[in-house]
């Protein structure tokens, strides 16, 4: 255990409704000012014990009548520092952030990608409220965009805000909604896919709808607009909703159906030939000078995780996007 000063001592006794809980689950529970993820980060570092023994296996099964101590360290600054770099923030108030993130902007530092993320933007925005909140690496961060992705994202600013709206997506609650622009124009105006998403056998570092293992996905969508002559659509402008999330779903799950996103590098592809579709020269120019794939996240909506008042918001399609319609 780590260095004991400024400790604070926890306990928590196993009653009957929790017996056979997760370990991480049930001190997540017991101490409701705390996020699941601070307290399972404790438990791997060894900051937990029972019977004057430590437990560091947040999947561990609890057992009735048992009691879990809980050394609560101060917490410490996080790893990344503050970067001044300029935010579109759609709404904040002392409990949570959302931002409409540009295309290009990674969300927290990681190998290839240690500094100039939105972590260091919110850690210089937000100061010393945020230090501790979801792991020193990704401090408030709730969830992710990918790189190239752009839209609304919110953050929490306290471990009360990050347990409540982790909570809502943990259960699929909240509002989500992305635009995409596809190769192609799929048969039906309305629908859902839906197909297990793991990782793809023959490219570790790629997902896919997997036959066997994975994990349930659902992603409802609408065809809003389409793109091409008369005799041919080039495109379309699809709303996706997510009934989960899951890694790259959307990416992946309109791949499954033979409408990969435009520009999407790993999934989709620049040149419309390779799709088995045939456009204008002045689409695939369009398409050339698109730096990222065609996907924006318009929509978020929750229940404040303090107040409890649904609140919602919606992002413009950005100029790229708006440039292939």
């Amino acid at each position: 255990m780590n260095d004991q000063t400024n400790v604070q001592i926890l306990n928590a006794t196993v009653k009957d409704a929790f017996a056979g809980s997760r370990l991480d689950k049930f001190l997540a529970e017991s101490f409701a000012d705390h996020s699941r993820s601070r307290i399972k980060a404790l438990i791997v570092d060894g900051y937990v014990t029972t019977a004057g023994a430590k437990v560091t296996d947040p999947s561990r099964r609890v057992k009735r009548g048992e009691i879990f101590e809980v050394s609560l360290p101060a917490l410490k600054p996080a790893i990344p520092i503050g970067q001044d770099i300029d935010l579109n923030i759609v709404y904040e108030d002392q409990d949570l952030i959302i931002i409409d993130k540009p295309a290009g902007l990674v969300v927290h530092p990681a190998p290839g990608n240690p500094d100039r993320t939105l972590v260091n933007a919110l850690i210089a925005h937000c100061g010393d409220s945020l230090s501790g909140i979801g792991g020193e690496a990704r401090p408030g961060i709730v969830h992710r965009l990918d790189k190239d992705t752009s839209g609304l994202m919110v953050a929490a600013k306290n471990d009360l805000a990050h347990r409540g709206l982790a909570a809502q997506f943990s259960d699929h609650s909240l509002d989500r909604a992305y635009k995409a622009v596809v190769w192609g124009l799929p048969k039906t105006k309305t629908g859902m896919i839906e197909g297990n998403i793991g990782r793809n056998p023959r490219n570790r570092k790629k997902m896919a709808v997997v036959k066997r293992g994975g994990k349930h996905a659902l992603t409802h969508y609408k065809v809003e607009k389409s793109i091409g002559s008369s005799s041919e659509k080039w495109a379309s402008l699809i709303e996706c909703r997510l009934a989960t999330g899951r890694t790259h779903q959307i990416r992946v799950h309109l791949t499954s159906i033979g409408h990969p996103i435009i520009g999407d590098p790993i999934y989709g592809a620049k040149n419309a030939k390779k799709t088995g579709n045939f456009v204008s020269e002045m689409f695939q120019e369009a398409v050339n000078n698109l730096n990222r794939q065609a996907l924006h996240a318009f929509l978020i909506g929750f229940n404040h995780p303090i107040s409890g008042n649904k609140i919602s918001f919606e992002s413009p399609l950005p100029s790229d996007i708006l440039a292939l319609l």
